[in-house]
């Protein structure tokens, strides 16, 4: 039997709480295109008026490229303003965002992070809010992404034993690495969700002694369904688990004990 087929999402499953867990960025995302009136006047009085705690608000406006090319000439460029798209919002102290558009929900979270309880009840808190507004009737989309930052000091750095895995130079050539990004997609089997597993390398500003790896995990939907909050959360808490899988799976332990 294959591993894939051997596969389950097992919630019962713990992981260590990490005191210090290097999460940059959380972000819970809903794409789901609202179905009411999306007037940029009503909807910015309306979430001015819920969210009086999310007090900086600005537009959000859709804006495209068209590149065009004709024999003979130059290529051109075209840029188009869509209209409003959207609002903005920041919490006071600037760590919690929201994105309220036409085309759906966006929630996130700066460092430091808190515990996910924290996290998923304020993200869900402000997505009945514009689900109210918006009246969506399907789900295109849940996303669920942690950006991670591991700083590291550069000198002796050996990246397989921070992120196992990670690419090695070539045989016979044993210098270090200036620069990377690895781009991974899995596929999870069940065809329901799948991961984007990106690890890269963010070089501090001279003379910082350190680098700061970057272990950006994307766990995604892969087909729409009908708004349904019990369902969403269901997902959630799956998909949370997916996210922790990977992270505990990609990360050297020595590393994750210096993260307790």
């Amino acid at each position: 039997m294959s591993d894939a087929a051997e596969f389950q999402i097992k919630l019962e499953e713990g992981f260590p709480h990490l005191s210090e867990a290097p999460i940059a960025e959380a972000v819970i995302q809903i794409g789901a295109k609202a179905r009411t009136d999306w007037t940029e006047s009503v909807i910015r009085e309306k979430l001015k008026a819920n969210l009086p705690d999310y007090p900086q608000q600005s537009s959000h406006r859709e804006i495209t490229t068209e590149l065009k090319l004709q024999d003979g000439q130059a290529p051109t460029q075209e840029t188009k303003d869509m209209g409003w798209h959207g609002v903005r919002l920041r919490s006071e102290d600037g760590k919690h965002n929201v994105h309220s558009t036409r085309d759906g929900f966006l929630f996130s979270r700066l460092a430091p992070y808190p515990r996910w309880e924290e996290f998923s009840s304020e993200a869900f808190r402000l997505w009945e809010i514009h689900q109210r507004l918006a009246e969506p009737s399907d789900v295109l989309r849940l996303g669920l992404r942690f950006v991670n930052k591991i700083v590291v000091p550069v000198e002796g750095l050996v990246l397989r034993k921070v992120l196992p895995g990670s690419p090695e130079a070539p045989r016979g050539l044993n210098i270090p690495f200036s620069n990377f990004f690895h781009h991974d997609t899995l596929a999870v089997p069940g065809d329901k969700y799948a991961i984007n597993l990106i690890r890269t390398i963010q070089r501090a500003p001279e003379p910082s002694p350190n680098v700061s790896l970057i272990l950006d995990i994307d766990v995604f939907t892969t087909h729409a369904f009908e708004v349904e909050s019990a369902e969403i959360q269901k997902r959630f808490t799956e998909m949370r688990w997916l996210k922790n899988k990977t992270f505990f799976g990609s990360v050297a332990q020595q590393i994750l004990e210096q993260m307790k």
